[in-house]
């Protein structure tokens, strides 16, 4: 069970020290998006190398781009430990897997609340981790998507199936309230925004929301 806060919901202007406050989380979740995939835009490639030689933890990178094809492995070579791609932007997905591997990251593929997880199942042999989106992508503090849990129970049957050890990630509305039916339904990595950096103490939150996900482990 791991613990991934996303620093949209951190303060900008000092991310140095708001990553110093999650340093017993398992990997900080960077939000990268476009304005064109995703209606919002917010940070690259340069910042994301600069994160990663300062951050305590290893980078979850969430690229929420068009054409991640041309720049998903980039940013494993900027230093993220993983690299997530949206299956609705992807041109190669089986291309843009191997090479975020080849730069020395986990490859893990994202899919949005209305998009059908059925017709990517054969994909898995070349991930390390499916992300199933819990809200639509492009915003911090959105309401968390209950009907999302029957796809993360599909992933995770197809998970089994098909071996290996696969992740599956949940990210939108995670919090105190809502992880435990995350991992009931499957879920074992978890992306929490608000819910922790809205705490008063961040370390504390990431503890408590392990501690409730174990509690609830499939």
């Amino acid at each position: 069970m791991q613990i991934s806060p996303s620093i949209l919901s951190a303060d900008f202007a000092n991310l140095e020290s708001e990553l110093g406050r999650i340093s017993n989380a398992d990997w900080a979740h960077v939000d990268v998006m476009d304005a064109h995939f995703v209606p919002n835009l917010t940070l690259g490639t340069p910042i994301v190398e600069a994160l990663a030689k300062v951050s305590p933890i290893p980078l979850d990178v969430h690229l929420m781009i068009q054409d991640p094809d041309r720049w998903a492995a980039g940013y494993a070579e900027a230093g993220a430990k993983s690299v997530t791609f949206h299956i609705e932007a992807v041109a190669d997905p089986i291309k843009t897997a191997r090479a975020i591997r080849a730069a020395g990251a986990r490859a893990s593929m994202a899919i949005k609340p209305g998009t059908d997880f059925e017709p990517y199942a054969d994909l898995l042999p070349e991930l390390d981790m499916v992300l199933v989106m819990t809200v639509e992508p492009g915003f911090g503090g959105q309401s968390f998507m209950a009907d999302q849990m029957t796809k993360v129970a599909q992933v995770r049957r197809a998970v089994q199936r098909s071996g290996g050890e696969i992740w599956i990630q949940v990210d939108g509305g995670v919090s105190a309230d809502t992880i435990g039916q995350c991992a009931e339904a499957g879920a074992d990595v978890f992306v929490a925004g608000s819910a922790v950096y809205g705490a008063d103490d961040a370390a504390a939150q990431v503890s408590a929301l392990r501690s409730l996900a174990q509690q609830h482990e499939h």
